[in-house]
């Protein structure tokens, strides 16, 4: 069954896709760009054709999202799938998922204020159309080329996937923490997939110190150098890809954003941030 990676964009997700690719579908620990394959994402055009749906029509594909979820549990195994959908009624009419379909969601969050800077260098977009983004959003496409994802703003993200606590189907996981203090967000990742599918994984310690040091951001940005990322957008003006993992953990949020974004999302989003530990 699916297990959601879900997330407001740039508030990385890419990162845990990272550690948990490298953790479950490798021998060793040692993370490389090829693992990430095993963890796609949702929704994606491909899980929509596969099942006979035409893409360019938005209702068609909102009918079918449970349709195209039952197709990909259907050897019954752990699936992981990154998401940035809110978990909403898409077209106010049908459901995302539902608990046939969903084993859990790993939600991550970041501090907004961090996430103006890397999303407006990730899209090339300013940051006040990011902020306007972040505020105002209910339905966006990620990509114009791919079905559409209802995003919404950050908080109504953020706050849609609450749904799963009823069930203990839900773990949150800051990002702060995720490159703060790894190892132990590991083993709080590890423990809640284990309870939710009544599984018992356990790795070794070199593994996991082998998933540590393979995904630093560090070496994350080597290999985006040597290599190349998929996922980095397309700088429009240059014709270049833009680089994907660019600053990682910044100690000095008001060096970001202008100062009037930064009283503007404290204001918006204050119950989220107060709630998060941000403010």
């Amino acid at each position: 069954m699916i297990v959601w990676l879900a997330s407001y964009p740039k508030s990385g997700n890419t990162f845990l896709r990272a550690i948990l690719s490298s953790l479950f579908f490798s021998k060793d620990g040692n993370f490389d760009f090829k693992l990430l394959k095993y963890i796609n994402k949702f929704p994606s055009n491909f899980y929509f054709e596969n099942i006979g749906i035409n893409i360019n029509n938005d209702q068609e594909v909102a009918k079918n999202y449970i349709q195209a979820q039952e197709k990909i549990n259907n050897n019954n195994s752990l699936v992981f799938m990154k998401t940035h959908s809110s978990f909403c009624k898409l077209l106010n009419e049908y459901n995302f998922s539902d608990l046939n379909n969903t084993l859990g969601v790993i939600y991550v969050v970041r501090d907004p204020r961090a996430i103006v800077d890397s999303f407006s260098h990730h899209t090339n977009q300013s940051s006040r159309d990011i902020l306007d983004l972040m505020i105002n959003s209910t339905t966006t496409g990620e990509d114009e080329n791919e079905v559409k994802v209802y995003i919404g703003s950050w908080s109504f993200n953020f706050n849609s996937w609450k749904i799963f606590e009823k069930y203990q189907k839900y773990l949150l996981i800051k990002y702060e923490d995720l490159v703060n203090h790894t190892p132990s967000t590991i083993k709080k990742i590890i423990n809640f997939i284990n309870l939710i599918g009544k599984s018992n994984y356990v790795f070794d310690d070199k593994k996991i110190e082998n998933v540590i040091k393979s995904t630093a951001f560090n070496r994350l940005r080597e290999l985006e150098k040597q290599f190349g990322f998929d996922e980095a957008e397309v700088d429009k003006q240059t014709g270049k890809k833009n680089i994907f993992f660019r600053s990682g953990l910044s100690n000095n949020l008001n060096n970001l954003i202008d100062i009037n974004i930064k009283n503007k999302l404290e204001k918006t989003f204050e119950k989220e941030m107060k709630e998060l530990g941000y403010l």
